[in-house]
């Protein structure tokens, strides 16, 4: 017979554990606070790569022309009064590098190419400033790379560089730091009511002091309003607790109160333990880390079922042992495949932890956090729960025998 694993004796030191853990989370929450991210915060937040300047396009003839950069080339729409619409594509697969470039666009009156980078650059490797005026104009409308042997410049770099116009500013590399590509987060204290537009300004010509303005390119950019940032954090909010009571619904109707309960318990506890190590790490929260802490609570809540599903199933098969019992003896035969599932499923978040990089990087690090926490709740919360209620139920915890119906016999009498 298996050796059955007295996992009750840990229930009251884990209860001791865990409320040490949230009372040190709700400490930080209200001491270091949530570092809310552009979704539930108003604020500034821009892409950019920092990068020279392959080449430069300027247009001094009379028609009006457009460029537009795809995944498959580079297009010039031309347009004039009283003409149709003319449009000069240039794949990548016919003009692949910047020299070809170069001499293919000298057939396009008026439209002058200045390079800077060497011919035998990949066109395709090259990138505008998404922000710039795309019709072309005496003004030079720059296309940037990423040279090979160009030196890395790092997240410290940049925040030195913002910091004494904005002490706030959070910098983020986004992929290595080669690539030279950042995430700038601005807040927004709700004073300029153009403070979309006064922040762009501010921010590129900070980074063109620093680094030059024929380096930068924005890739995009984007503002929220602190109604609309505040709209979400309410919405979230309720998003979080009508999960919570569907969960709790569903549980009591499959079992009963003190499970469903205990269920509710554990998963509360999984998204309270995320919540404190989000505040204590101050990852970034965003929509990204509230799907995670959802993500949790559908994980956690399945691993509990399959527990009380097991747990039920014995106290039929096994009438004669109390609820303590029955938990270590359910918890014991349950435990391999707890383990595998969690195993498993924990190899996949990691490689996504390994291999990316941004919110998807912190997506999978709080998902890890969360299955360790929602394996831990089943197993040590949720049971510990429900041996506590059944001490007190007259039944013990336990699903009471069903008495026989009782039967008559043929002549009349009971059997």
């Amino acid at each position: 017979m298996r050796k059955v694993i007295s996992f009750s004796k840990a229930f009251v030191p884990s209860v001791i554990i865990s409320g040490v853990l949230i009372v040190f989370g709700l400490v930080g929450l209200f001491t270091r606070g949530i570092n809310y991210g552009l979704d539930f915060q108003a604020g500034f937040i821009e892409k950019v790569r920092i990068a020279p300047t392959a080449f430069s396009l300027t247009y001094t003839g009379s028609k009006s022309v457009t460029v537009e950069q795809s995944a498959n080339g580079i297009d010039f729409v031309i347009t004039s009064v009283g003409d149709d619409n003319l449009t000069r594509s240039f794949r990548y697969a016919e003009v692949s590098t910047v020299g070809a470039f170069r001499s293919a666009v000298a057939s396009i009156e008026g439209l002058s190419v200045v390079a800077e980078a060497p011919d035998s650059v990949a066109l395709a490797s090259v990138f505008p400033d998404s922000q710039a005026f795309s019709r072309l104009s005496a003004v030079p409308y720059r296309f940037h790379y990423i040279p090979s042997d160009i030196a890395p410049i790092s997240s410290d770099d940049v925040r030195d560089a913002v910091s004494g116009t904005f002490p706030d500013a959070a910098v983020q590399v986004l992929g290595a730091e080669a690539d030279r590509f950042f995430q700038i987060r601005l807040s927004d204290d709700g004073t300029d009511p153009d403070a979309s537009v006064t922040l762009f300004k501010g921010l590129n010509k900070t980074l063109s002091d620093a680094f030059g303005e024929e380096n930068i390119a924005v890739i995009s950019s984007d503002f929220v309003g602190s109604r609309l940032s505040s709209s979400l954090a309410r919405q979230s909010v309720w998003l979080v607790l009508t999960t919570l009571v569907l969960i709790w619904g569903y549980a009591a109707i499959r079992f009963r109160w003190d499970f469903a309960l205990g269920a509710i318990l554990a998963i509360l506890h999984d998204a309270i333990i995320m919540v404190s190590f989000i505040v204590w790490t101050q990852m970034q929260f965003n929509a990204t880390t509230l799907a995670a802490i959802l993500t949790i609570l559908g994980y956690s809540i399945n691993d509990t079922v399959v527990i009380f599903d097991r747990i039920r199933e014995n106290m039929k098969f096994h009438p004669e042992m109390k609820i303590t019992e029955l938990l270590n003896f359910s918890q014991t035969e349950m435990l391999g495949r707890s383990i595998i599932t969690t195993v498993t499923t924990m190899l996949a978040v990691l490689s996504l932890y390994i291999f990316t990089s941004g919110d998807m990087k912190d997506f999978a690090l709080a998902l890890l956090v969360g299955m360790v926490s929602g394996v831990y709740s089943t197993i040590f919360i949720a049971s510990a729960f429900i041996n506590f209620v059944g001490k007190f139920r007259k039944d013990g915890g336990r699903i009471p025998e069903k008495k026989a119906k009782p039967v008559l016999s043929n002549s009349g009498e009971l059997v």
